[in-house]
C-alpha cells in the first residue's frame, strides 16, 4: 500500500539530503501547479526546455552574480537623475535605438575569458561592476573579433555546467582583424541610485543597464519509503527539497513566491512598462515587478559610458597580445 502515515514520526536522511537536493531535477510539476494555482502570483510557470536536464546543483552554477564587497562600496560613484525628465509609460531600448543591433545580443567573451580575478571567476560568476571597470581599463573586443562562444555549439556552447571557462587567447577569430585594434573602451563605471525613476532615466538617456537580482528556492515536500532506508514497511520519511521558482518562469510579471536565497543572477535591463492589469514591470528579456525592489533588482543597477577613444582606434601590428590576464 502506498499510504502516507502521518502519525508515525518522520525518518530524515540527514546525511544524504544535501547530495540528494543538488542532484534532484530543478524542474518540478509540483512547483508549476503551486504557482499556477496561486491567483496572487501574477505570472505563469511551466517546464522550460532549456533546463529540462538540469539538476539543482547545475542550475545553481548559473547563479554567479555576486554583490560588491563592502570595502569597495564606499568608493563607487552613484549616479542620480533629476525628476524633471518626462519619462514615457513604456520604453524599449531596441525600439529607441533600432540601429544598435547589439542591444539584443550578448558580447562578453573577451570579458568572460580574459578579465580573470578582477571580475570574478569566469563561468563561475563575478561582480557586475568590476566587469564594467575592466571595460574602462582594458577594453573589450568586438563580437566579430571574438564571438560569444561557438555558434554551432560544438567547441563551447556557453557557460553550461559541463563546460569550463573558455581560454583567453587574445586573437581575433577573423585573421584579418587585430585584437588590440578591435578593443573598445568605457569612460567610467558607476552604480545608479536605487529609485526606479533614476534607473528609468539612465536607461532612457544612455541605454541599457545591468541589474542583479536574487533567485530564491521554493520548497516542495517529498516522501521516501522507509523500507528503502531502514528495511521497515508502511510509513514514509518526509523531507523537503528546495528548487527555484524562477527556473519555471514562462510569462507574466515575475515576483518571488516563496523560499530562501539560492543565488544571484545578472541581466541586461532594456526597458519598462505596465500590464493591462496595472502591474508595473522591468523588461530584462523577461518581466519582473518594478517599483518594489523585487528580489533586490533596483539596488544593484550598474552601467558606464563609452570612451571617446573608441573614435580613434589605433592600428596595431600583430594579431596577438602577449600580455597576461588583467591584473591590478
Amino acid at each position: 500500500m502506498s499510504v502516507l502515515n502521518l502519525l508515525d514520526p518522520p525518518v530524515l536522511a540527514t546525511e544524504s539530503l544535501p547530495k540528494l537536493k543538488l542532484n534532484s531535477k530543478i524542474l518540478q510539476e509540483d512547483i508549476v501547479n503551486k504557482i499556477n494555482a496561486d491567483p496572487t502570483a501574477g505570472w505563469k510557470a511551466g517546464l522550460n526546455d532549456q533546463f529540462s536536464n538540469y539538476t539543482v546543483g547545475q542550475f545553481k552554477h548559473l547563479l554567479g552574480a555576486r554583490p560588491i564587497p563592502l570595502s569597495e562600496a564606499r568608493h563607487i560613484p552613484i549616479v542620480s537623475h533629476g525628476r524633471s525628465l518626462h519619462l514615457p509609460k513604456e520604453f524599449d531600448a531596441r525600439q529607441a535605438w533600432p540601429q544598435c543591433s547589439t542591444i539584443s545580443r550578448i558580447l562578453v567573451n573577451d570579458l568572460l575569458a580574459c578579465c580573470g580575478f578582477l571580475c570574478g571567476s569566469g563561468c563561475n560568476g563575478g561582480i557586475p561592476l568590476f566587469a564594467w571597470r575592466y571595460f574602462v581599463h582594458h577594453g573589450v573586443v568586438t563580437e566579430e573579433c571574438d564571438p560569444y562562444f561557438d555558434s554551432t555549439g560544438c567547441s563551447h556552447p556557453g557557460c553550461e555546467p559541463a563546460y569550463p571557462t573558455p581560454k583567453c587567447v587574445r586573437k581575433c577569430a577573423d585573421g584579418n582583424q587585430l585584437w588590440k585594434a578591435s578593443k573598445h573602451y568605457g569612460q567610467n563605471a558607476y552604480k545608479i541610485h536605487a529609485h526606479p525613476d533614476d534607473i528609468m532615466a539612465e536607461l532612457y538617456k544612455n541605454g541599457p543597464v545591468e541589474v542583479s537580482f536574487n533567485v530564491y528556492e521554493i520548497k516542495v515536500a517529498f516522501g521516501l519509503n522507509k523500507m528503502a532506508l531502514l528495511g521497515t514497511k508502511r510509513s514514509v520519511a518526509l523531507f523537503r527539497l528546495d528548487h527555484s521558482d524562477f527556473a519555471h518562469y514562462k510569462s507574466g510579471v515575475y515576483k518571488h513566491v516563496t523560499g530562501d536565497y539560492l543565488g544571484g543572477h545578472a541581466v541586461k535591463l532594456i526597458g519598462w512598462g505596465t500590464t493591462a492589469d496595472g502591474e508595473d514591470y522591468w523588461d530584462g528579456y523577461f518581466k519582473i515587478r518594478r517599483g518594489t525592489n523585487e528580489c533586490g533588482i533596483e539596488h544593484g543597477a550598474v552601467a558606464g559610458m563609452p570612451s571617446s577613444r573608441n573614435l580613434n582606434l589605433i592600428d596595431v601590428v600583430g594579431g596577438t597580445d602577449s600580455a597576461g590576464a588583467a591584473s591590478v
